[in-house]
């Protein structure tokens, strides 16, 4: 893996939380290692909380119309603004951890894995995070009739509006919940760039800020994960490496770019059998281009995504049978006028499936199964 490479080059690896999946909130609730892999860590710790459970002012917005339903766990769309400080919950205790290890292993090669859990729901986070945007005055995104009428069943999200039963007011709690829950996980990222300077190794070392999805908050009238549309598919991505200048790029990437362009970074070998490339040029020039193309999966739907800068392709299954969505992002950057039934547009339909089943093969020619 990323992390065993670096260990393996002699550099100390810990993760802290959720860097492998981990079940949320029941994993944090119980504080174990959930699925994880050993030999990719020289330590790992995990971080306990209370998640729906701390005490506050709580409520359960999704599939609860009457308002009658208690606080509740799962994957569910609940809001708690908790009582106490940042430490009460697990990623006040992740920064912590994080800073404790920063200190101890500044002065040695390091490799430091730091899950924050915050904005996964439920958005549990101290009171002072919820003061800061009241849900009255929430803005929610454009409905537009009939927005799902060119979609693909498949394509209509797991979680909308109309299944969670949500209204206008819930809704505007849910954006509310997510912005308190993104501003309690930043303060806990500064504390960590805080150890980190205050270490000296600053300068000496390539921070990465990312996340494994993106997040949808009332576009299209969906909301949550899963979706193969920008909003959830999409993630931020900001990457400083000493003596780079600051910058912005639009250039396409992968989260499976970065392990390859951090071993070369710190004069690693990349292995070749990596899928990933390395993306270091965009890091001089903005304007370079690694990618002509990036691919995104989504299990649930067995939808399967390929893009360029313009083009956006989406079929769900590998024969598309169960549909496709074409956007022009150049046009259309809201995706909300699906072309692949255009007639303007049947031959792009076919050159972008064929794309798909290269990528996919591609993408099988991996040395998994050895």
């Amino acid at each position: 893996t990323w992390s065993q490479h670096f260990k393996n080059a002699g550099y100390y690896s810990a993760r802290v939380s959720k860097i492998f999946h981990m079940g949320v909130p029941g994993g944090i609730e119980k504080g174990g290692d959930e699925a994880d892999d050993p030999a990719s860590w020289t330590e790992r710790f995990n971080s306990q909380g209370p998640e729906w459970k701390a005490p506050g002012i709580g409520e359960t917005l999704e599939r609860n119309p009457d308002g009658k339903k208690p606080v509740m766990g799962g994957n569910t769309f609940v809001i708690v603004a908790a009582d106490g400080d940042d430490m009460v919950h697990s990623d006040g205790k992740t920064a912590a951890k994080a800073c404790e290890l920063i200190a101890q292993h500044a002065k040695e090669p390091f490799f430091l894995g730091v899950g924050f859990v915050r904005p996964h729901v439920p958005f549990v986070a101290p009171k002072k995070y919820f003061d800061m945007y009241p849900w009255e005055q929430m803005t929610l995104p454009e409905k537009l009739p009939g927005d799902w009428d060119d979609i693909p069943k498949p394509g209509i999200n797991y979680k909308t509006s109309v299944n969670m039963q949500m209204d206008l007011t819930r809704q505007k709690k849910a954006i509310s919940g997510y912005y308190a829950a993104v501003s309690f996980m930043d303060a806990q990222v500064g504390k960590v760039l805080d150890a980190l300077g205050k270490s000296g190794e600053a300068d000496n070392t390539i921070i990465i800020f990312t996340s494994d999805h993106g997040y949808h908050l009332g576009e299209h009238d969906f909301w949550a994960k899963v979706s193969l549309h920008d909003e959830s598919a999409r993630v931020p991505l900001i990457i400083s490496v000493p003596g780079k200048k600051p910058g912005v790029s639009d250039s396409l990437v992968e989260l499976l770019d970065l392990y390859p362009t951090t071993a070369k970074l710190c004069g690693l070998e990349v292995p070749a059998r990596l899928q990933g490339k390395d993306i270091s040029p965009i890091l001089d020039d903005p304007a370079a281009r690694v990618h002509d193309t990036v691919f995104s999966v989504a299990g649930s739907s067995k939808g399967l995504m390929l893009r360029d800068d313009r083009w956006v392709f989406i079929q769900y299954t590998e024969d598309a049978s169960k549909g496709i969505e074409l956007y022009d992002m150049q046009n259309d950057p809201r995706q909300l006028t699906n072309l692949a039934s255009s007639t303007d547009h049947v031959s792009r339909v076919e050159e972008w499936k064929a794309k798909v089943t290269a990528k996919l093969a591609a993408v099988r020619a991996n040395d998994l199964g050895q």
